[in-house]
């Protein structure tokens, strides 16, 4: 089923909270970035994906989303995965803050790590360090991404938590969630089963408290 535009909130919203572990399970182990950490406080992130695309340690492109970035959207930046200038710090994440934006993803570094730590806006990146960007361009914004060895597109659903981030197309998100639904109640009943001593393993073999 499509998400239409009316319901298409609502949907998003009742990703809140769910485990990136089980979405990516229901999406054969295979989307979602590789190598990036979370550098938040730890609160899980939910949005829509504003995607941008820069040259290696160039933020200008970054700047630039921030004009047009919209309450509830995540900041996606391909940066090539170059660690060796950050692209955002604690000025630009104030600004997106300010401006309603829910998090970054970042394929590159960042800095002022300690403000990002304190703090509950979503923030996954690469590395930290000192280093400033350059703001030169050139860069590009809602176009395809590749971050983590995962292409995301502008639009698509963000979920994050302290085990990372999925991304996926709003159209799949429906029967998405009803999968993930079913799978977070039949883990709940076997953590269920192995506190009541009656959980079978793999062989069939009953647990013996």
């Amino acid at each position: 089923m499509n998400a239409g535009k009316d319901t298409l909130p609502a949907l998003v919203e009742a990703f809140r909270g769910k485990p990136t572990s089980v979405i990516s399970d229901n999406m054969d182990r295979l989307p979602g970035p590789v190598g990036l950490h979370a550098f938040h406080s730890g609160r899980p992130l939910l949005g829509r994906a504003l995607t941008v695309r820069t040259r290696a340690g160039d933020n200008l492109a970054i700047h630039q989303a921030l004009e047009i970035v919209k309450s509830g959207d995540v900041v996606v930046v391909d940066g090539g995965g170059d660690i060796s200038r950050a692209l955002v710090g604690e000025i630009m994440k104030s600004i997106a803050e300010k401006r309603g934006a829910a998090g970054f993803v970042i394929d590159g570094a960042i800095r002022d790590r300690a403000a990002f730590a304190q703090s509950d806006f979503g923030c996954y990146a690469r590395a930290a360090i000192h280093r400033g960007p350059y703001k030169n361009g050139p860069g590009e914004i809602n176009v395809p991404a590749s971050v983590g060895g995962s292409v995301i597109m502008p639009g698509d659903i963000i979920v994050g938590d302290e085990d990372g981030v999925v991304a996926f197309a709003p159209e799949k998100a429906s029967e998405l969630l009803a999968a993930v639904n079913a799978q977070i109640s039949r883990e709940e009943q076997i953590i269920q089963s192995i506190a009541d001593g009656t959980y079978k393993g793999a062989y069939g073999v009953t647990s013996k408290s």
